[in-house]
């Protein structure tokens, strides 16, 4: 009886799942690791998605992140960038607006900023902001906090070099930080992308990664790495091979 039912349970489930989902399904061995040139080609293959989706890695880490010498966080700058036009806010004193709307910056000011964002307007991907108006910044740390927006040195993100920082992030760079469980989450181009380029953005998250191992960290450290598009299935990548 207890049969009977799991093989219905799992009809159901497969009757969710669309057709061209159950096709990609049967592209993919889910147990096997696989290099990461491989892996990139394959995530490009299964994507069932009509619109150009992002491409995004996922590595879960041997580190306890409540532990403050095992909570890795910084930044990568991926050599193809990421494929999206991130809309970048500066909040900064009068004298540093003029550089940030020269790098770029999409939104720059201050006291008005702060008050519309109080207001519920968070359309932007990331915050700049210069070191002397954190306090202001604190303001709405309730708002940008849970949405990983608020700035922060270790991310460059909180810096005089405004100009600096701007370019930074429309060039390209990303930040890397371990989540509640610890696994890092990273996006690492769009479907557009050759196989090579998300090889080569990969590569540069997982080196990164690598040169960030906490000293203390005893036993594995990257324990697994899985690459998959907004609407794909998830491909192993044997962390070896990168």
């Amino acid at each position: 009886m207890q049969g009977h039912e799991c093989d219905v349970k799992t009809s159901r489930v497969m009757a969710k799942k669309g057709k061209k989902r159950r096709a990609v399904d049967k592209l993919i061995d889910i147990d096997h690791l696989y290099p990461i040139e491989e892996a990139m080609a394959k995530v490009k293959e299964v994507n069932t998605a009509k619109f150009d989706a992002s491409v995004d890695i996922h590595i879960r880490l041997g580190v306890d992140p409540r532990k403050s010498d095992q909570n890795v966080r910084g930044t990568v700058t991926l050599p193809h960038g990421t494929g999206k036009n991130k809309t970048v806010l500066v909040l900064c004193p009068p004298d540093k607006e003029e550089e940030a709307k020269n790098a770029g910056a999409d939104f720059v000011g201050l006291d008005d900023l702060v008050t519309k964002i109080k207001g519920g307007w968070t359309e932007f991907d990331v915050v700049v902001a210069a070191p002397t108006v954190m306090a202001k910044v604190g303001q709405i740390g309730r708002i940008l906090g849970p949405r990983g927006l608020m700035p922060n040195p270790k991310s460059g993100t909180v810096t005089m070099d405004i100009g600096g920082a701007v370019k930074d992030v429309k060039g390209g760079k990303v930040e890397l930080k371990t989540d509640k469980l610890g696994i890092i989450h990273s996006s690492i181009g769009r479907v557009s992308f050759s196989a090579d380029k998300l090889r080569d953005n990969a590569q540069e998250v997982l080196d990164t990664l690598n040169r960030m191992k906490p000293a203390s960290l005893k036993g594995t450290y990257m324990k697994s790495v899985t690459v998959a598009t907004t609407m794909s299935p998830g491909v192993k990548i044997s962390a070896k091979s990168s």
